[in-house]
Order: structure tokens, then sequence, then C-alpha cells
């Protein structure tokens, strides 16, 4: 059986540059690929692929694009995983060098998928939808559509009167996003969590888990259809080149927000952090302290979220405006974080298998809840 290589799926993303090599000295069979730019050609390093017919065959993955990609920077101790059955999925032997990622991988099936982080599809983003729906406690609408025609889903719960906002997949590579939601939504909506009842009693939670359909779809890094960066978008949304962000922001200008948390992944820190809103003309000691409260009960109920490694904080005044943490707080003046995780691994405690795993992404996501039901009280 040849082997041969497909990304002609959702989040695919890879092109073969020739036919497989034939076996070196060492055994290896080389396979020359190359990241397929985003909608932007800037941007590019999220990759999802299938190798077929190479069981039992030592293989050499060369990604020679690698050094043109958005965070070259980023790829020193990436390790890239892999799976036989797209729901375990492993680190694979990863190295960087001369400006080309090479994953080592003997097969032990007939297909091996390989990805930058555990895919998330846009199948199972409809199933969350539908297992919350149809627990009884979320409530369900569209928000608006993406530029493919994709719906913006919104769930809806609790009644209380502090608004929440979260939302997650700005970046469409950064899957991590889509199985944090399933820990949170799965905690939040579940009626025998004391916790999450009281923050239903408290609170009108509003939860967008997807922003960006197309781009990961299309198996984009950062950026939807249109080539925008969902992120920079907050400022002056448009229909043509960012309704994704328009309808969200035109429904926080409809509901209020008290707390928004916006979640995403980072390429280069192997940690979980939070980076708040303190570079906004309107950044006050009370936002300070709800920055500080929020983040150490987050601390306290999920370790594996860490207050020393992150971002710089922005100094006062020269906070960016087009990003939805620091458009949202100075807007509504309220509590406002972007919580990042790895795509790497947590550095103060690692996995040597798995690394910073879909698992782990859902239990820091169902940990929220506890720094939600912490903050709520003081939110106003």
């Amino acid at each position: 059986m040849p082997i041969t290589v497909s990304a002609a799926f959702d989040a695919g993303n890879i092109e073969q540059l020739a036919a497989p090599s034939a076996p070196g000295p060492d055994g290896l069979v080389t396979l020359r690929l190359r990241i397929r730019p985003d909608a932007d050609p800037a941007h590019y390093q999220w990759f999802f692929f299938r190798v077929q017919g190479a069981r039992g065959v030592p293989l050499l993955l060369r990604l020679e694009n690698a050094a043109g990609a958005s965070y070259p920077d980023a790829w020193e101790g990436t390790r890239a995983v892999v799976s036989v059955d797209r729901q375990d999925w492993l680190r694979a032997d990863t190295t960087y060098r001369d400006g080309q990622l090479e994953i080592r991988h003997q097969a032990q099936a007939d297909a091996c998928w390989f990805a930058y982080f555990a895919p998330y599809s846009l199948e199972r983003h409809h199933d969350l939808v539908a297992r919350c729906v149809a627990g009884g406690l979320a409530r369900h609408d569209v928000l608006g559509h993406s530029l493919d025609g994709r719906d913006l889903d919104r769930l809806v719960v609790g009644q209380g009167p502090r608004v929440l906002w979260i939302i997650g997949r700005q970046h469409p590579g950064e899957s991590m996003a889509s199985f944090w939601m399933e820990g949170f939504l799965g905690r939040l909506l579940d009626p025998d969590d004391a916790l999450a009842r009281q923050v239903r009693a408290a609170a009108t939670v509003h939860v967008v888990p997807h922003m960006n359909p197309d781009g990961a779809t299309r198996g984009h890094l950062r950026t939807n259809a249109a080539g925008a960066n969902l992120n920079r978008e907050w400022q002056e949304p448009t229909a043509a080149r960012s309704p994704e962000v328009l309808c969200v922001r035109d429904a926080m200008d409809a509901t209020g927000v008290d707390l928004c948390l916006d979640v995403h992944g980072d390429e280069k820190l192997p940690y979980n952090f939070l980076s708040g809103a303190e570079g906004i003309p309107g950044f006050t000691p009370r936002l300070a302290a709800l920055q500080d409260r929020f983040a150490a009960a987050y601390q306290r109920a999920n370790p594996d979220l860490q207050r020393v490694h992150g971002y710089a904080v922005d100094p006062p005044g020269q906070a960016l405006m087009t990003m939805c943490t620091n458009q949202v707080a100075q807007r509504f003046d309220c509590l406002a974080y972007t919580l990042e995780m790895p795509f790497k691994d947590n550095a103060d405690a690692p996995d040597p298998v798995r690394g910073w795993s879909p698992a782990r992404c859902a239990r820091l996501g169902a940990s929220a809840v506890d720094a939600v039901a912490d903050v709520l009280p003081t939110l106003r």
C-alpha cells in the first residue's frame, strides 16, 4: 500500500511537496510537507493531517516552511500530537532545526493523524450545543452568521441580575478553548453541582463557544474567511470583514456586561495564565481589585493556572483597544480577562505523554465556575 497524505477534512491543513522518499540508511521514510497559510497569508502555524499506509514504517515528517510561521520562535519545545483513533492524542518526537519542524513517528496503524494540538471539529461543537440544550438548563439562539454562512451560536444559562459573557475560539487554531468550553459548560449545567446552581441563580451567563467556525473549518491558525484576526476587530467591527465580532459586540451592548472571559491558547509560553485590561484609559483600583480576586480564586480552584508567567502588563493608557478584553473592559467598566492555555505543556506540572491535553483543558474550564462564584458578589 503506498504512503499517502491527506488534509481534506474539517480543520485539515497540510500540503505535500513531493512523493515519499525511499527508506534511508536509518530506515526513515521522509515526507516533505508545507503548512498552508490562512486567508491572510501572513498567518499560519496550525497543521492537521492524516498519513495513510505507513503501519510499522519509521517516518520523518518535515514541515519545510516552519520558519515563516506566525510564531517561529514558538516551535522550540513544541511537540506535535498523534492519534490513531482521533480521541486519544499523544505527544510525538518533534524537533525544530534549520527552519524546519521535524516529527518522527513509527505508525502502529494503517492511518495516523498528526496535529499541532488535539483538533476540535465543528461537528463536536454542534454536539456540545445540542447536549447543553437537551439538559433543559440552557437556552440557545443564533446571534448572526459568519462570512461562510455558519451560525454564531449563543447559549444562555441562568436568570440572575449579573451579566457574564464567556467566549472562545476567536483564533480558530486554538482548539484548547473548545475543550475548555466543554468543561465549563458541563459543570455550569450540572443540576447536582451546588456552586453551579448558585451561579445560575445570581447571574445570566452568555456563552459563545465558537467565535470563528469558518477559520476553524478551513484549517486556519489566526483568521476568519476574510483574513481578519477577530481579536483585533473589537473597536470597529464590520459586516463585510468581521461579522462574528459585530454580532457578539452588538449583543453585549444589548445586555450590558459585568464580567467577560475570552478563552485562547498561546503558542510560546508553557503555562496557563490570565491577561487583564490594565492599560485601558478607564482602569481603576476597583477593576484591579476584581482582577486580583478572580485570578486568586481561579488559582485556588485549579493550580494549573499560575500567576507568575504571562504577558507583559500594558502601561497605563496604552492598551490595544481593538482587542476583546480591553474594548469590553473600557466599554462596560467591567472585569474582563483573556485566558491563555499552552499548545505545549504546563511546565509547572508536565505530562510527558500527553502534554497539556484536552482533559486538562476541560478541568480548567470546570474550575472557572469557582472563580466566577467567588467574584460575583463584588462585580458591581
